[in-house]
């Protein structure tokens, strides 16, 4: 007699909180994003907080090819829907993914509008808007919180480290300080807030991003996405890595499937995990990287090792 399936705090048998699951116990069937590269910008290229933007930041590197600017919102999610039909037929429903820069940034007006555009298109059910700590206010957080009560909305904020001396290295133009503060007051308001972290920036050490997961758990957050740093072509990043390439933690697949399964031991099951790695065309890439691993794959394959070392997300947690 084969032995029962374990049931984790999220309800199902994978061994982490995932975020594909977590949609299909919300609407019985695959939601897919689709992503908008609406013209936005960020204060840290045009002189507000900075210029030159985030020193790793390539937005050609993970932005589909379909999402132009010039291209109206409504034509893009209708691109992109087609586009992911060969790869995802079973998506019935779709999340407006407004992804590219900082998607707040922008007068009210503006953002209601481009908003409700997203929102009109036939199959969309939500939003998810990426966008920084500091693109935030009162005013654009009463107009999500009046979308969020009558669609699936969600704030996806780029916090990246939860150290300033990093932020400060990349560039960032905000302090952990005030993400925590964006978080809380989005949180506070019942709006879904979640927030994407890099592990591998320079200068900071694996005791250190290990250490993020404690942080990271006690933050009023919903979802959660990680990436690992990846050297992207032309990026001011590109240059200090082959100028000091001894400031930079970069894993290898074996180090790094050991790494995030650590984390990940430590990391809250109360938070949904989107991501555990980034994607980015082998083509825009500094050295060789993965070689071909997609993110599916990868997936698949932490799942199996943690599984062979029967643990899962939440396991060394401590509330």
């Amino acid at each position: 007699m084969e032995n029962p399936k374990r049931i984790y705090p999220w309800g199902h048998d994978r061994r982490f909180n995932a975020y594909s699951n977590y949609f299909r116990s919300l609407y019985g069937a695959r939601v897919q994003k689709v992503s908008i590269d609406a013209g936005f910008t960020c204060p840290n290229r045009d002189g507000t907080r900075g210029t030159g933007g985030c020193t790793y930041c390539n937005n050609d590197a993970f932005n589909p090819s379909y999402c132009i600017p010039e291209k109206s919102v409504s034509q893009q999610i209708g691109e992109g829907i087609e586009f992911h039909k060969w790869r995802y037929s079973e998506a019935v429903s779709y999340l407006a993914y407004f992804q590219a820069f900082s998607n707040t940034y922008a007068p009210v007006e503006r953002l209601r509008s481009l908003y409700s555009e997203a929102l009109g298109f036939p199959g969309v059910i939500g939003l998810i808007i990426g966008t920084r700590p500091d693109c935030i206010d009162d005013d654009k957080l009463t107009l999500l919180k009046e979308l969020s009560d009558k669609y699936y909305v969600a704030v996806e904020y780029g916090i990246e480290s939860c150290y300033n001396k990093t932020l400060s290295r990349i560039n960032r133009g905000h302090t952990f300080e005030e993400a925590v503060e964006a978080v809380e007051k989005t949180s506070s308001l019942g709006i879904k807030t979640g927030a994407h972290f890099i592990f591998g920036l320079p200068g900071e050490s694996r005791t250190e991003m290990l250490e993020q997961a404690e942080i990271i758990s006690k933050l009023p957050l919903h979802t959660v996405k990680f990436h690992q740093l990846q050297i992207i072509k032309g990026t001011k990043m590109e240059k200090e890595f082959r100028e000091n390439p001894s400031d930079f933690e970069l894993f290898s697949w074996d180090e790094y499937l050991m790494f995030f399964i650590s984390f990940l031991e430590r990391l809250s099951p109360r938070l949904v995990v989107e991501r555990f790695t980034g994607e980015a065309p082998l083509r825009f890439l500094t050295g060789e990287g993965w070689g071909k691993k997609r993110t599916d794959q990868i997936v698949s394959l932490i799942e199996k090792k943690m599984e062979e070392m029967d643990t899962w997300q939440g396991k060394l947690y401590k509330s």
